[in-house]
């Protein structure tokens, strides 16, 4: 260990943006025995760690990186699978430079732990080794429905089952996943990682139903008859507008949309072909990692031009810079300090450009965050043949919520207790971003997790 001043950080190898834009499969390689052991070997070992610390799920990285510098994978992966449902899909798409690799003791100039790619190493390597997290099989009479199978859901349905608790989980899509699936692009997590999990729930006993959209193909009522508590996790998928003129224009869409048609393209279903962006100027309003996989993907699917546009500046961008980079690799086009006003439409009605104006970062507000200011006359159109608006997603609330005494606050979210993640209606639970608001995949994990420990205490006490 403590070998950061002979061995420099290594980022994982990363194909050539010419070759990787030409289909979706992931462009990063998976580090190899060698790599990720003297990489695990720069690790100081901190009595405080700050990685453990900022990981939302309190993973135990100094301990599974001590363990791969000793080359002992089985408790390397044991330890990565203990806290989280599914460390292989973390290492891929956390925003490490934002969590445990950005709050690195190392990071003051001799560069971070390379985290993210050690803790996928960890679980590829142990799975073709033949190792498999330990599930007893549903040994109490138990059971807990879960409704949604993105990240919150998989998670809550892990921990349970661990806890030797049935579940029945109800998807209203074809498959599980959720965001996994439909909203994070091949580039980033193949969808065979994502499927390999659910596979070894369903060993473990999860019952899946997909197909199934809870209040319409089955009510709430008859499933919270036949199980001992539930857990809603339906997440976030409702985009936001951003109340310009001209935004309802039939080519103007929702980020989520296309991501998810664009995905029903890679699975060979039937998918809106209105979503074929070839030879097209795709222009898309936003900044989060969201809008660079909608970017990026529209370079994959040979977009003539595709730009984005962003009120602030790189600095600030809500989204990973690791994202942001490879956008940039891919040939993105980025245009920085614009505010969108208006969508300028045709006699047609479709949209063809955006107004913008310049805006200047001034002085910082209450949160430390620089206000924005327009400048005055610096109005002009960036041309566009379809645009895509990507500003953050508030939840869908479904009916059967309030139907059955389970709360929202203003802006559509569950209320829960944080203490239990209790709604307002005993039995019942929720977590992840039907409960924050659009956050990150890690933050519905560490809900997921929570809601199951807590449901398993209530249920087997």
């Amino acid at each position: 260990m403590r070998e950061f001043l002979t061995t420099e950080r290594l980022d994982p190898t990363k194909r050539l943006a010419v070759e990787r834009t030409r289909d979706f499969g992931e462009i990063y390689e998976v580090f190899n025995h060698y790599d990720a052991s003297s990489q695990s070997e720069r690790c100081i070992q901190c009595g405080d760690p700050y990685c453990l610390n900022k990981c939302p799920l309190h993973n135990y990285i100094p301990q599974w990186l001590k363990s791969i510098a000793e080359k002992d994978l089985e408790f390397a992966f044991k330890l990565s699978n203990e806290p989280s449902p599914f460390p292989e899909v973390m290492g891929r798409v956390c925003p490490h430079d934002r969590l445990c690799e950005g709050d690195c003791s190392l990071n003051d100039g001799h560069g971070a732990i390379t985290i993210g790619s050690i803790e996928t190493h960890i679980t590829e390597e142990g799975f073709k080794q033949g190792f498999k997290p330990d599930f007893p099989g549903i040994t109490t009479g138990k059971k807990v429905a879960v409704i949604g199978s993105g990240p919150a859901g998989l998670s809550c349905a892990t921990y349970l089952l661990r806890s030797g608790i049935a579940v029945t989980m109800y998807e209203r899509s074809d498959r599980a996943g959720g965001l996994l699936t439909y909203g994070i692009p091949n580039f980033k997590l193949d969808k065979k990682i994502v499927e390999r999990r659910v596979k070894l729930l369903v060993e473990a006993g999860l019952k899946l139903v997909v197909n199934c959209e809870v209040g319409k193909d089955i009510s709430f009522e008859e499933i919270a008859d036949n199980h001992d508590a539930m857990f809603i996790g339906v997440g976030a998928t409702k985009g936001k507008k951003a109340g310009l003129s001209g935004e309802q224009a039939p080519n103007v869409y929702a980020a989520m949309d296309y991501l998810t048609q664009i995905q029903r393209k890679n699975f060979k279903l039937s998918y809106e072909k209105k979503f074929d962006f070839k030879d097209l100027n795709v222009v898309v309003i936003g900044g989060g990692d969201t809008a660079m996989d909608c970017l990026r993907t529209a370079k994959r699917e040979g977009a003539k031009s595709v730009t984005c546009l962003y009120r602030r500046d790189a600095y600030n961008m809500p989204g990973s810079q690791k994202e942001y980079k490879n956008a940039m690799e891919e040939g993105v086009d980025f245009t920085f300090l614009v505010t969108p006003k208006e969508i300028v439409l045709n006699e047609s009605g479709k949209a063809v450009a955006v107004e913008v104006v310049r805006t200047n970062l001034g002085m910082k507000d209450e949160s430390g965050r620089q206000k924005m200011e327009e400048v005055k006359g610096s109005e002009y159109r960036v041309n566009a043949d379809v645009i895509i608006m990507s500003l953050g997603f508030d939840p869908a609330v479904p009916s059967f919520l309030a139907e059955n005494g389970i709360e929202t606050n203003s802006w559509g979210g569950i209320i829960v207790n944080e203490k239990t993640n209790e709604t307002t209606t005993t039995g019942i639970y929720a977590g992840g971003d039907c409960f924050r608001g659009a956050d990150l995949v890690v933050t519905a994990a560490y809900d997921g997790r929570e809601a199951a420990r807590n449901i398993a205490k209530s249920l087997l006490k």
